[in-house]
């Protein structure tokens, strides 16, 4: 069988997965893979495969949104491979992500794109010392593969399967014959050294006979265990890192740890894709330390609990609405504490006013929404009150602390209640449930109550963004037309797409003025900036140009009149613009350009061009400014584009690129519908949706098969 071709005999599409896996992981040398599928409706990625790591390490990255700020998303999202050669490229790049894998690795993501759709993507990872960039070869395999996993996909006669938990596949070494085991076993006893093997789940599964003896327990204790777990001088986050390390970067390395009284001990660790050989010696060069890590420090979380909470608190930082906050706290909170139940609220107005809920009914949110702060009917208000957290290991713990509580559980089984407090202040409060009865461990404990304070924080600056916002918003909306007026024998369509955040307030305008039954003015523009006082000019420009276009003003007039305002008006902005003059009765075009981008035309022919025009200034660059006009025959069903600088204008590419490539496009799209036109050049310039300006398009066409259209 070839990898990535279904298995015969009973073998399932899960299973010639895990094999494209493990095949592509070991022809290009890799050391980690992870399969990811995307999961309907939400969508999400869930990570459905992994080899050559524990599935410990991948709790933080079992299910996440597309939208997620990591290399498989962006592969996915941008359809091409991910590379990241270094920590440092991983740290500039990937923030969150680097934040949790502090380590030395390469890393490659590459989609798994079919011919009926994307179906996820895969993740490779190469050890410390693998060069900042792929060669062809390993190119060649990741891509190549990625196809062959796509085409085993659609070819599948059902949907792929979403286990719980990521399926392991091992990645099998190959030994030489002739070294057998207990040859093996009798070289290492006569070493002095001691010598030690760890499977990648971090469990000892050899101790040598010196190895025991210089760690001070018998190898029947340590078989089977974890290192830190077996021995208290050990159980140390410092220690455990040591071996995630060396897990994920498969460097070796070395460290060393004081077994009480004094003697300290030197550990080298050599990982490959099996697991790990210890070599431990004698330290004579030093002294017994009292400031060793664990004679000195409390007992502290797993490794892995820290790395989560680094993880979280990291992505929370990055939330920005409060529905960011929902999302983050379902998709990654949830997963992360095994919790299946999630109920947020924020105090407003002496309330608690749910502003996202999973896995309740609706009818449970609406009793619950809008309690009172102090409410007994759940712990909500104690916590509140008191601002620590509670916890409940199931049904009769809930009800012997809050009797009415368990009527409004929904057959939830287990809970934990987190007040969202900043400096004293309520902000909310963060339930999470759980199907089944669960005993919340010390640590557990502690980090969820170390992310109620990092959730309050998000939840507050959220809350703020979405009020400045919605602010910012209805500004917004009042200073653009609600609806473009009909006229008999014009087609018209609009597309206005803000790329500014928070309050950032788009400098783009549009607008179209009905002058008579057969004559109409476009306009459309830019104003310099993004800011309040861009939009406040912005909304002074189109009243000038509504003013005097009504007046009766020709092209040039509109624009000399709006210029001088502006001139009188001091503003440091200075504003580009378009100004369109359409007799739909004779079939004539007049336009005149304050320094904007040239529309373009296309003919009933479908040949698509630039209209030349001479531009004048900027508005606002002067008081006496004198601006060209063109005229132009407005055919039959001619399709003429307006739209600002942000639809061409991209980082690194020259804009008269960008624009033959737009009329290109133009040229051969169906132009039937121009709502539909305008959406499909916009998605031509920007595929990804990931806009660095405003983009504003204005279509316009003359209908010639109507009484008042051009040529009757």
């Amino acid at each position: 069988m070839r990898p990535g071709d279904l298995p015969h005999g009973g073998g399932s599409l899960d299973d010639a997965l895990g094999t494209g896996l493990t095949d592509v992981v070991r022809r290009t040398g890799a050391v980690i893979g992870g399969l990811y599928l995307i999961e309907e409706p939400a969508p999400m990625l869930r990570l459905v495969a992994l080899c050559g790591l524990p599935v410990e390490f991948a709790q933080t990255w079992r299910r996440l949104p597309l939208t997620a700020p990591v290399p498989v998303a962006d592969a996915i999202r941008d359809d091409g491979l991910v590379w990241i050669g270094s920590q440092g490229e991983m740290s500039r790049r990937y923030p969150i992500a680097a934040a949790v894998l502090p380590y030395r690795f390469a890393l490659a993501a590459a989609p798994l794109t079919g011919v009926r759709r994307c179906w996820g993507g895969i993740v490779l990872m190469w050890s410390g010392d693998h060069p900042q960039e792929p060669s062809p070869r390993e190119r060649g395999h990741i891509i190549t593969s990625a196809h062959r996993l796509a085409r085993l996909l659609d070819d599948a006669p059902g949907p792929p399967g979403f286990p719980e938990q990521p399926r392991i596949w091992p990645l099998e070494n190959v030994r030489h014959p002739t070294q057998t085991g207990m040859a093996a076993v009798d070289y290492l006893e006569r070493l002095p050294e001691g010598a030690v093997a760890l499977d990648l789940e971090g469990r000892v599964t050899f101790v040598s006979g010196a190895a025991a003896r210089l760690l001070g327990r018998p190898a029947e204790q340590l078989l089977g265990a974890r290192p830190w777990q077996a021995l208290h001088w050990l159980d140390d986050p410092a220690y455990e890192d040591q071996y995630r390390t060396a897990v994920v970067s498969r460097t070796p390395l070395s460290f060393d740890a004081l077994r009480p009284p004094d003697q300290w001990l030197t550990f080298r660790l050599h990982p490959d894709s099996s697991g790990i050989s210890v070599r431990i010696t004698p330290c004579t060069e030093r002294s017994a330390d009292p400031a060793a890590p664990a004679a000195q420090r409390p007992p502290a979380a797993p490794t892995g609990r820290l790395y989560q909470l680094v993880h979280l608190a990291a992505a929370l930082t990055e939330t920005v609405t409060v529905r960011d906050v929902a999302a983050l706290i379902v998709n990654q909170i949830l997963p992360a504490f095994g919790a299946q139940g999630m109920v947020l609220s924020a105090a407003d107005a002496g309330r608690l006013k749910i502003t996202g809920h999973h896995g309740y009914p609706d009818d449970i949110i609406e009793r619950l929404d809008a309690l009172p702060l102090d409410t007994d009917l759940t712990p909500a208000g104690q916590v509140l009150a008191s601002g620590v957290p509670a916890f409940f290991a199931s049904p009769d713990d809930l009800a012997r602390n809050h009797p009415r509580a368990p009527r409004i559980s929904s057959g939830k089984q287990a809970w934990a209640f987190l007040p969202l407090v900043i400096t004293g202040r309520p902000v909310g409060c963060c339930i999470l449930s759980y199907d089944r009865p669960h005993t919340f461990t010390a640590d557990e404990r502690a980090v969820l109550t170390s992310l109620a304070a990092l959730i309050a924080q998000a939840l507050d600056r959220a809350r703020l963004y979405d009020s400045q916002h919605r602010l910012v918003h209805e500004l917004q909306q009042a200073l653009l037309p609600r609806t473009l007026p009909t006229l008999p024998g014009l087609d018209v369509a609009a597309r206005y797409l803000p790329a500014g955040h928070g309050l950032d307030v788009s400098g783009d305008f549009y607008d179209l003025l009905r002058l008579d039954d057969t004559t109409v003015a476009a306009v459309i523009g830019d104003v310099e900036g993004h800011s309040i006082a861009a939009a406040t000019l912005m909304g002074q420009v189109r009243t000038a140009i509504h003013a005097h276009a009504r007046a009766g003003a020709a092209p040039d007039e509109v624009l000399s009149r709006t210029n001088r305002l502006l001139a009188d008006l001091e503003s440091d902005l200075l504003v580009a613009c378009l100004y369109a003059h359409l007799d739909l009765a004779h079939g004539r075009l007049t336009l005149a350009s304050a320094g904007h981008v040239p529309p373009l035309l296309l003919d009933a022919q479908r040949r698509a061009r630039i209209l030349d025009i001479e531009p004048g200034p900027l508005l606002g660059i002067g008081a006496d400014v004198h601006y060209p006009v063109t005229a132009a025959p407005l055919l039959d069903g001619a399709v003429l584009a307006l739209y600002t600088d942000g639809l061409v204008e991209k980082p690194g590419r020259d804009a008269a690129d960008t624009t033959s490539d737009l009329l290109e496009h133009l040229a051969g799209t169906d132009d039937s519908d121009l709502d539909h036109l305008a959406g499909s050049l916009v998605h031509h310039a920007w595929p990804t949706g990931r806009f660095t300006d405003d983009v504003t398009v204005l279509l316009l066409r003359a209908v010639h098969n109507h009484p008042c259209g051009p040529g009757n």
